[in-house]
């Protein structure tokens, strides 16, 4: 059963990035889709664009897959990569974890998802070793089967390239694939200072869960493929879970215009300062620990309960108590501006005293 909250000014709005609205150039690229008369399921000049924009950030041919969500991203991709008899290994804070009800065991026909564990919401790599191997070869065992990667993690943390390259070392020596959860892959690819190469591909990913829709689309996640070999398995996966939209070019025009002149990157690159603002002022107040430095758009902390209370009287959204008592989640996103971060702050400030 849903909850219904009310629409909150965006302003105080930092229950999730999903809350924010869409990035004028994108709208504008719908509305611009809409005119004229184009071929359906993705044979127009909208997918086309979008193709070439991914090819060109990711300096190769890519497959993609344009989807609605990315739940039906991290489902699909994982079922092309692990048979219902096999396993997903990932963080067990991973959102295809504990907040897919699960989709990837559905999309898969069975699949298991096993967790390792790792501080800061990251895989160990010890653990992973030890989790590739586990009753491999047994009948009476799953078998590992695919590696999955959140980036950035749900708790705000960022895999570094090395740990991504030991990470997929350790599966692909082990003869399992790797999949990136990349909701919010802009948030992690502007922190760390990288390419969208370096960052897949070239670290070992065989297929990315590319998210736009937090960074300022509308409707639109990719599936991103470096392998050619599992195209086409994707392709009727994704036709068959009802993801090959009959007019793909909305879907694709978000995409095209998400990726023009950096936009991805500039939402992100905002949506990161934002946390870090945060952060570095709630450092500053008595009573208000951070858990850890923000590296990407998501910010955790502990607050007294009656500054949690007085922010929720004033009108302010955000997740709390929902891990532990006490503590507080604010998601910043691209539509945050240094104004809304400094009323925030002086909310709390005047709240502690």
């Amino acid at each position: 059963m849903s909850t219904a909250i009310a629409i909150t000014p965006s302003s105080r709005a930092f229950i999730s990035d999903n809350m924010a609205g869409a990035s004028e150039q994108i709208v504008q690229a719908v509305a611009d889709a809409a005119v004229g008369q184009v071929l359906p399921y993705g044979n127009d000049p909208f997918t086309d664009n979008a193709r070439r924009r991914l090819g060109e950030i990711f300096e190769r041919d890519v497959d993609v897959f344009p989807v609605s969500t990315g739940s039906a991203a991290n489902g699909l991709s994982l079922a092309a990569l692990t048979p219902p008899w096999g396993s997903v290994l990932s963080h067990p804070g991973s959102h295809i974890n504990t907040d897919e009800c699960g989709a990837p065991e559905f999309f898969t026909n069975g699949a298991k998802l096993v967790g390792v564990p790792g501080s800061d919401s990251k895989i160990d790599p010890e653990a992973l070793r030890a989790a590739v191997r586990r009753r491999a070869g047994d009948v009476h065992s799953v078998q590992p089967s695919v590696v999955s990667i959140s980036q950035a993690t749900e708790s705000g943390s960022v895999y570094t390239l090395e740990e991504i390259r030991r990470l997929s070392a350790i599966a692909k020596d082990a003869g399992l694939r790797v999949h990136m959860d990349g909701a919010r892959f802009a948030n992690a690819l502007v922190h760390l200072g990288a390419t969208a190469a370096e960052m897949t591909w070239k670290a070992g990913i065989d297929v990315l869960s590319f998210g736009a829709t937090k960074n300022g689309a509308m409707t639109a996640d990719a599936i991103v493929c470096f392998d050619p070999v599992l195209a086409a398995e994707l392709a009727f996966r994704a036709k068959r879970a009802g993801q090959l939209a009959s007019k793909m070019r909305f879907h694709a025009a978000q995409i095209d215009a998400y990726l023009t002149d950096d936009l991805w990157l500039q939402n992100a690159r905002q949506a990161n300062a934002m946390a870090t603002r945060l952060g570095d002022g709630l450092k500053a107040i008595p009573g208000a620990g951070l858990l850890a430095t923000p590296q990407a758009n998501i910010l955790f902390c502990r607050l007294p309960q009656q500054v949690t209370e007085g922010l929720l009287a004033e009108g302010y959204a955000f997740y709390h108590d929902r891990w532990e008592p006490g503590i507080v989640r604010f998601v910043t996103a691209f539509s945050h501006s240094a104004d809304d971060i400094d009323q925030l702050l002086d909310a709390v400030r005047r709240l502690a005293f």
